[in-house]
């Protein structure tokens, strides 16, 4: 039987994973390497299941407990990623805290310990996030199915169903570990923390409403134009963009050219099955273009 190096890599995963629980089971507690395959591998068989994203990403933070590793592991295993085949295609699926729990802090396997007076120009980490660009806006899925973002896509460009302040949101992203997914159910507003980009702040392709970079003289007001224009739902938009407006008009007329729904004006998502006939659209890049 001839493999690829993908479904090699998934068979040594589940061994490992399968040698880890062995393990377990005679009453030994994991280390770091076994903790990691139990995680991983239960979040790629809950792909294999049918179950979305998100719903994958609780069964790897079940999966392993404080009690059930060795002491400093919850330290050094602060997050697992693992690239599984869901019904709809890979994901990413990062989980965090995976242990759950069982923190050493200053006493864990290579643990910082700070002198007194601390680290010049560091940060007060004891002050809580209030030293973050953290930015708290309201959104709302005006669509008929479930929208989901992911950690690094422009969010002021996610999709025109989402309704926000779309201005407060240029040039940021989710306040989420990276490859994890929020979940934007039908009907539903959510509050969610955007940070903005690192970095030399180039935004690339996404809905293509940018495209350059984000602190270029008037970059703003160009993008809230285009997304305005093409009917991004936005609390802050002027009322000319009402169902009977020209906007309207043409989003209705570019709707019925592709004849399909409004999720594949120029947004840069992904429509697929989420299991139970309903798809979702996810807010990752259209990898067909534009």
């Amino acid at each position: 039987m001839d493999l690829t190096p993908t479904e090699t890599d998934r068979l040594l995963l589940h061994l490992a994973a399968s040698l880890a629980r062995s393990r377990r089971d005679r009453g030994l507690r994991l280390n770091v390497p076994e903790t990691i395959a139990v995680v991983a591998d239960a979040v790629a068989e809950a792909a294999r299941d049918g179950l979305r994203v998100t719903e994958a990403l609780e069964v790897g933070r079940r999966v392993v407990g404080p009690d059930d590793v060795l002491p400093g592991v919850a330290d050094i295993v602060t997050q697992v990623q693992v690239e599984a085949v869901f019904s709809d295609g890979s994901r990413l699926v990062t989980v965090p805290d995976p242990v759950g729990g069982g923190h050493l802090g200053d006493q864990a396997p290579g643990a910082v310990i700070v002198a007194g007076g601390g680290i010049a120009g560091a940060p007060d980490l004891d002050a809580g996030a209030s030293h973050l660009d953290v930015v708290i806006v309201e959104v709302t899925n005006e669509a008929s199915v479930a929208i989901s973002v992911t950690s690094h896509f422009h969010f002021f460009e996610s999709n025109p169903r989402l309704r926000f302040d779309r201005r407060a949101s240029f040039g940021r992203r989710l306040a989420v570990p990276a490859g994890a997914v929020v979940r934007f159910d039908p009907g539903v507003t959510k509050t969610v923390e955007l940070v903005p980009f690192g970095g030399h702040r180039v935004i690339i392709g996404f809905a293509g409403l940018v495209d350059g970079p984000l602190d270029a003289p008037g970059a703003l007001e160009q993008a809230l134009e285009r997304a305005w224009a093409c009917g991004f739902a936005d609390t802050g938009a002027p009322d000319r963009h009402g169902p009977d407006s020209a906007s309207g008009a043409a989003a209705r007329s570019i709707e019925s050219i592709h004849g399909r729904s409004i999720h594949g004006l120029g947004v840069t998502s992904d429509v697929s099955s989420d299991g139970d006939a309903n798809p979702i659209v996810t807010g990752d890049t259209d990898r067909d273009g534009r």
